[in-house]
């Protein structure tokens, strides 16, 4: 399995499709490249390099992670940085944004790549 993985990935990224669109169809599969961290896929896009998205992006709250500073988000596309709609786990900016949210909430926020992470900037409760 792991030989096949590593194939279809080398296979993607030649073709120019970014690793996140694997990651997508395999999102919230156990064992699946749906669960990574956001500095694993980080490592993988190379392409959104110090890229901020510029708009507000939907997602619902699957897991908040107070201790460590980390939410799961299901979200939309980001299209400011090339990325398709998936559930990836995101670090926070401030740790003082998770407290307003909970899980199940249904939200909207900002995110950047800063140094080959995603970090959630700015997060809302959608109205």
């Amino acid at each position: 399995m792991k030989q096949l993985l590593h194939l279809l990935t080398v296979l993607f990224l030649s073709c120019g499709v970014p690793f996140a669109a694997v990651a997508a169809d395999n999102a919230g599969k156990s064992g699946s490249m749906g669960n990574m961290e956001s500095g694993e896929m980080g490592k993988m896009d190379h392409g959104a390099m110090g890229q901020q998205s510029s708009s507000m992006i939907p997602g619902e709250v699957k897991k908040i992670q107070k201790d460590t500073g980390k939410i799961t988000l299901k979200h939309g596309p980001m299209k400011d940085l090339n990325m398709p709609a998936m559930t990836m786990v995101f670090r926070v900016k401030d740790p003082a944004m998770l407290s307003n949210i909970k899980v199940g909430d249904q939200v909207n926020f900002m995110a950047e790549k800063a140094n080959g992470a995603l970090v959630v900037t700015a997060i809302e409760v959608a109205k």
